[in-house]
C-alpha cells in the first residue's frame, strides 16, 4: 500500500524565499511519509530565472514532491485574482480525482477556497492553515475600506472555511483565543484550532562567533513596506548611534532599498553607518550572524495578532536578540517573558531609551546568544513545526 496522498496548495510561490523556507522547508521533512503533490503560484519575473526554477525543481524531486507551477496574475485584481482561482479549481480537482488526493493542505484563503471546492467534490479532508486574518489585514493596511463589500465577502469566506474545515492552524496563541470567541464558532461544534508558528531551519540558522572588536551592528531583515515600522527602527538606532558611535545598521532587503536610502536621510542619519544589502534564500544566516542585534517592529493593529515574523524565528535561531514591540502575535511572551529580545510598549522618546539600554546590556551579555538559540529551539524549529503537521495528517488520513 503506498503514502497516504496529500495536496498542498500555496498563492506564494516556491521561486520566492519565503516558498523555500515556510512550504518548502516542511513539505521536504512530510514526503518521508506522505505523497505530496504541490500546486503554487509563480510570479512571472521569478520564472523567467531559468537557473532558480532548475535549482527549486531539483530540490523538490530530490524529496519526491511532485510540483505543479501556476502561473501568477496580478492585474487588474480581482479579474485575475477570480482567474487565478478558476485555474487552481480546475488543476486541483483533477489531481484530486486522478491521484485519489485523502487531503488538502491550504495555505491562507484563497487556496483554502480551493481546497473547500475539492473537499465538497471528492470528499478529500481540508486543513485551513490561515496564516493570518486577511480581510482584518487589508483594512489595517488601508487595502481595502473598512466595513466594505469585499471585507464583508472575505469575511463570509472566513466563516465557511472555519465551519467547513477538519482542522485549522493559526500562527499564534493570541489569535488563537480570538478565533475561537468568533459568534459562530462558540455556538457551534468546528474543527481542532492548532498553533503553529512561523519556523525556521535551525540546521541552517546557527550562531556565529560574536567577535569582540566588530562595532555593534543592529539588523535588518526583510521587507519595509505596510507592517513594518523602519521610522521606528531608525529613531532606535539614533538613540544607539548617541550611546556607541560606531554602530551601524545592516538592512537586507530586496526591492525597498531606494525607499530604505530615502527614509535614512530623513531621520538624519549618515550613508556611511548603514549597509543595505542583497540575500538570496542560501545566504540569510550568514548576514544574520553579523547582526548584534535584530529588530521587527510592526503596527500593533487588531490583525497583527496572528502575526508571527519569519525574522523573529531567525534572528534567535542565530543567538541574536530582537527589539520588537507589544501588541505582535506572542511576540511580547517570547521576547519579555522568555528573555529574548526587548518589547517596545509605546512609541516615544522615553522608551525608545529604555528599550535601546536593555537591548545594548543584553547583546553584551555572553550567555544572550545560547539563551535565544534555546528558546529558538524550544518555539521556532522547523523539525518541530513538520512534526506538529503531520500529527495532524494522521489524525485526517486514516
Amino acid at each position: 500500500m503506498g503514502k497516504p496522498k496529500v495536496l498542498y496548495i500555496s498563492y506564494d510561490g516556491m521561486l520566492e524565499p519565503l516558498g523555500q523556507s515556510q512550504v518548502i522547508a516542511y513539505l521536504e521533512r512530510l514526503a518521508t511519509d506522505y505523497a505530496i503533490h504541490l500546486v503554487s503560484y509563480e510570479k512571472p519575473a521569478d520564472r523567467a530565472q531559468a537557473n532558480k526554477v532548475t535549482a527549486v525543481q531539483a530540490r523538490l524531486d530530490t524529496a519526491g514532491i511532485v510540483w505543479h507551477p501556476l502561473a501568477y496574475h496580478k492585474t487588474p485584481t480581482l479579474p485575475a485574482t477570480l482567474f487565478d482561482i478558476a485555474q487552481g479549481t480546475a488543476v486541483a480537482l483533477w489531481l484530486a480525482t486522478r491521484h485519489k488526493i485523502g487531503l488538502v493542505h491550504a495555505r491562507s484563503y484563497i487556496p483554502a477556497l480551493i481546497g473547500w471546492v475539492v473537499k465538497l467534490l471528492t470528499g478529500a479532508k481540508l486543513l485551513f492553515d490561515m496564516r493570518g486574518l486577511w480581510a482584518d489585514e487589508r483594512t489595517d493596511g488601508g487595502i481595502w475600506p473598512d466595513g466594505g463589500g469585499i471585507f464583508r465577502a472575505v469575511k463570509r469566506l472566513e466563516k465557511t472555511l472555519l465551519l467547513g474545515a477538519d482542522h485549522v492552524v493559526t500562527l499564534t496563541h493570541a489569535s488563537k483565543a480570538v478565533i475561537e470567541d468568533f459568534p459562530y464558532l462558540r455556538e457551534a461544534d468546528h474543527a481542532p484550532i492548532s498553533v503553529i508558528p512561523t519556523c525556521a531551519d535551525l540546521d541552517r540558522f546557527t550562531p556565529g562567533d560574536n567577535g569582540e572588536d566588530r562595532p555593534f551592528t543592529l539588523g535588518y531583515l526583510g521587507s519595509i513596506g505596510t507592517w513594518y515600522m523602519f521610522d521606528e527602527v531608525l529613531a532606535c538606532f539614533k538613540l544607539l548611534r548617541e550611546r556607541r558611535p560606531d554602530a551601524r545598521l545592516l538592512v537586507v532587503n530586496r526591492n525597498e532599498q531606494n525607499l530604505v536610502r530615502r527614509m535614512v536621510a530623513e531621520a538624519g542619519l549618515p550613508e556611511d553607518c548603514i549597509e543595505i544589502t542583497v540575500a538570496d534564500h542560501a545566504e540569510v544566516p550568514a548576514q544574520v550572524r553579523r547582526m548584534s542585534a535584530g529588530a521587527a517592529i510592526i503596527k500593533p493593529v487588531f490583525s497583527k495578532i496572528a502575526s508571527a515574523p519569519t525574522k523573529l524565528a531567525e534572528y534567535l535561531g542565530c543567538g541574536v536578540p530582537c527589539l520588537g514591540n507589544v501588541g505582535v502575535g506572542d511576540m511580547e511572551l517570547i521576547l519579555e517573558t522568555e528573555g529574548t529580545g526587548v518589547a517596545l510598549r509605546e512609541f516615544t522618546l522615553e522608551e525608545r531609551s529604555r528599550a535601546v539600554d536593555r537591548l545594548l546590556a543584553m547583546a553584551a551579555d555572553p550567555a544572550t546568544p545560547d539563551h535565544c538559540r534555546k528558546v529558538a529551539l524550544a518555539h521556532f524549529s522547523v523539525e518541530d513545526g513538520a512534526t506538529r503537521y503531520r500529527a495532524i495528517y494522521r489524525e485526517l488520513l486514516p
